[in-house]
């Protein structure tokens, strides 16, 4: 990989591909049940044990707008580190699947679009164009405004 190539993590959401870098994720879990916190919000499934920690799990199609969908065999939790606001965030992504990793030249990033998407741009870093479609960058510091992120569950020892 060179210093204009950066890895991500492709996930499918549906027929969409989104990408996270890769020095976010922590680890990749099978999907299991999250433990419920009343009253969140409605993309807020919960609380996952990822090695003896308590880390709030958000649902990436309800975060997105997109419509719930049951979990399946393919369904994966990444588990990820944000930087956010002079911290670090640790959070479960729920995802359809996970694809694989990819280096993405950076000068092949286009800028997010401005209209002809259903979920709000802001949380988009950009796109990529690739064989079999475009592939849509999340900027994860955006993904959770700084209000959400505090109203979050902080990380504590199970």
């Amino acid at each position: 990989m060179s210093a204009t190539e950066q890895q991500f993590v492709t996930l499918g959401l549906g027929a969409e591909v989104f990408a996270v870098p890769v020095e976010f994720v922590r680890e990749i879990l099978d999907y299991a049940q999250p433990f419920a916190i009343p009253e969140g919000p409605d993309y807020l499934l919960g609380l996952t044990d990822v090695r003896g920690r308590a880390t709030p799990t958000l649902d990436l199609r309800l975060k997105l707008g997109l419509p719930a969908v049951p979990p399946s065999l393919s369904t994966r939790i990444l588990v990820m580190d944000v930087p956010l606001d002079g911290r670090t965030l640790s959070l479960g992504l729920v995802a359809d699947r996970v694809i694989e990793v990819v280096s993405i030249a950076t000068d092949s990033i286009e800028a997010p679009p401005e209209i002809g998407v259903p979920w709000r741009s802001d949380y988009i870093r950009g796109v990529v164009r690739q064989a079999r479609g475009f592939v849509v960058l999340f900027d994860l510091a955006r993904l959770l405004t700084s209000q959400e992120a505090a109203a979050l569950p902080v990380e504590q020892a199970a």
